[in-house]
C-alpha cells in the first residue's frame, strides 16, 4: 500500500503529534497552502478596496443629500442584483470554469471602478451616477459571489474546507477591520476620487492572484437549474436551518453596513468617523476567525452564543453613550457574526456535492447579500423616521430571535463536530 496522501496524511501527522491544528496553528497551515495562499492575498486586497468604494459611495451621497433613507437606497441598488439574479449565476457557477468567470467579472469591475473615479475627479459624480454605479458593481458580484464562495472548496482538502471558509469570511472581515479606516484616511487627504481608483487597483491584484492559481479538475454540472438548488434544502432540512442562520446575521449587521456615516453623525463626529465604525466591527470578526479556527464546526450551543453576542453587541452599540464604548460593543458583535456565519457556510460547503456547490452557495448569497437590499431599505426608513439609534435597536431582532431559537430548537438538530456534516 502506497504512502497516504493529501488530507489523509495531514490527519496522520497531527495524530502522531498530539495536538491537532487549531487557533492561529490552525489558520497558518491553510494560508501557507499553494493555491489557497495567494487567492488569500488578492481576495484580501480586493475586499479592502470594495470597503473604499462602500465607504466613499456613502459618505459622498451623505454629503450630497444629508438623508439616511439615500444610504439605505444607495445599499439597495449595490445589493439587488444579487437578489434577482441568483438563480442564474448560482447555475452558471456550477456549469463554467469558475476561475475564468471570475477572472471576466473581476476585470470588469476594474473597468466599472475606475470610470467611477475618473467621474468624480471630474466633478460629474452626482447622486444618481454613484446610485447607479453601485448597481453596475452590484451585477458584477451577482455573478462573481456564487464561483467565488463555490471555488473555495476547490482550494483546500475536505479536511481543510473549514478552516479555508473561516479565513475566507476572515478575509472579509479583516478587509473590514482595515479597509474602512485607511479609507477614511484616504477619503480626507485626498477625497472619494482617490478611494474609487484604489478600488479599481484592488480588483486588479485579484486578477493577478486568480493568474497564479491553479485549480485541479472538477466535475460541472450539465445543467444546473436553480430549482433543484431548493430540492437540496428540502432534502437535507439542515441546510435551510443554516441559511436562516445567515440571513438573521446579514439583517442584523446591516446598521454598520448602511448606516455609519449617520452613527457618526449621532455621536457628534464627522462623517469620516464611519471608517472606524465599520473597522470596530472587522476587528473583533478578525479576533473571531483567528480564536475559532480549527474548531468552527457549529453546534446548536456555540449557535446561539455567537448569534446573541452579534445581536447583542449591535443592540448595545445602538444604545451606547459613548462612542468608545459602542466600538468595543461592536467588536464583541463582530466576533459573534464571524462565528455565525463561518460555521453555517462551512456546513453548508459540506453538505453538498462539488458540482452543486455553485447553487448552494447562491443560496448563500440570497442570504448573505440578497437580503441587504430590503435590510438597506428597512434600515433607511427606520433611520429616517425615528432615528439611527432606532433603527440599529430593531435591526438586532433578528440575530437575537435566532439565538433564542437555536438555544432552545428540539425538532431541527445541528450536527455536531464529531459527526457527518449536514
Amino acid at each position: 500500500m502506497g504512502p497516504p496522501a493529501g488530507s489523509e496524511l495531514v490527519r496522520r501527522r497531527g495524530e502522531l503529534s498530539g495536538r491537532p491544528r487549531t487557533g492561529p496553528r490552525a489558520a497558518w497551515h491553510v494560508l501557507r497552502q499553494r493555491n489557497f495562499g495567494p487567492y488569500f492575498i488578492g481576495n484580501a486586497a480586493s475586499a479592502s478596496g470594495t470597503w473604499f468604494q462602500n465607504l466613499a459611495a456613502s459618505i459622498l451621497i451623505f454629503r450630497l443629500t444629508h438623508s439616511a433613507f439615500m444610504l439605505g437606497l444607495l445599499n439597495f441598488c449595490q445589493f439587488a442584483p444579487v437578489l434577482v439574479l441568483a438563480p442564474w449565476t448560482g447555475s452558471i457557477a456550477d456549469r463554467v470554469d469558475r476561475r475564468k468567470l471570475l477572472l471576466a467579472t473581476q476585470s470588469c469591475a476594474v473597468a466599472i471602478t475606475g470610470t467611477l473615479a475618473v467621474l468624480t475627479s471630474r466633478g460629474d459624480a452626482t447622486t444618481w451616477v454613484v446610485i447607479g454605479f453601485a448597481g453596475a458593481v452590484g451585477v458584477v458580484a451577482a455573478f462573481s459571489n456564487p464561483a467565488q464562495m463555490a471555488m473555495v472548496g476547490s482550494l483546500v482538502s475536505k479536511d481543510d474546507l473549514p478552516q479555508a471558509v473561516a479565513l475566507n469570511s476572515a478575509t472579509f472581515n479583516l478587509a473590514r477591520a482595515v479597509g474602512p479606516l485607511a479609507a477614511a484616511v484616504v477619503i480626507a487627504a485626498f477625497g472619494t476620487a482617490t478611494a474609487f481608483a484604489v478600488n479599481a487597483c484592488s480588483f486588479a491584484v485579484f486578477v493577478l492572484a486568480l493568474l497564479v492559481i491553479r485549480l485541479p479538475e472538477t466535475t460541472r454540472a450539465r445543467r444546473a437549474p436553480f430549482r433543484e438548488s431548493l430540492v437540496l434544502v428540502r432534502r437535507q432540512p439542515a441546510l435551510g436551518v443554516y441559511l436562516l442562520v445567515i440571513l438573521a446575521i446579514s439583517f442584523s449587521t446591516d446598521p454598520v453596513n448602511t448606516e455609519s456615516p449617520a452613527f457618526a453623525q449621532a455621536f457628534d463626529l464627522h462623517t469620516t468617523w464611519a471608517g472606524a465604525i465599520v473597522g470596530a466591527f472587522g476587528v473583533g470578526a478578525v479576533t473571531g476567525a483567528l480564536f475559532l479556527a480549527g474548531r468552527v464546526a457549529g453546534t446548536r450551543r456555540r449557535m446561539a452564543l455567537t448569534l446573541a453576542l452579534c445581536g447583542g453587541g449591535i443592540l448595545c452599540f445602538a444604545l451606547s453613550p459613548w462612542f468608545a464604548l459602542g466600538l468595543a460593543f461592536l467588536a464583541v458583535a463582530g466576533f459573534g457574526y464571524l462565528g455565525s456565519n463561518a460555521s453555517a457556510t462551512s456546513r453548508l460547503q459540506l453538505g453538498v456535492a462539488e458540482h452543486e456547490r455553485g447553487r448552494i452557495m447562491a443560496l448563500w448569497s440570497i442570504a448573505f447579500l440578497g437580503v441587504r437590499p430590503v435590510a438597506s431599505i428597512v434600515d433607511g426608513a427606520i433611520a429616517e423616521a425615528f432615528g439611527v439609534r432606532a433603527a440599529g435597536v430593531v435591526m438586532s431582532v433578528p440575530a437575537l430571535l435566532g439565538a433564542a431559537l437555536a438555544a432552545n430548537m428540539i425538532r431541527v438538530r445541528l450536527p455536531r463536530a464529531s459527526e457527518d456534516p449536514v
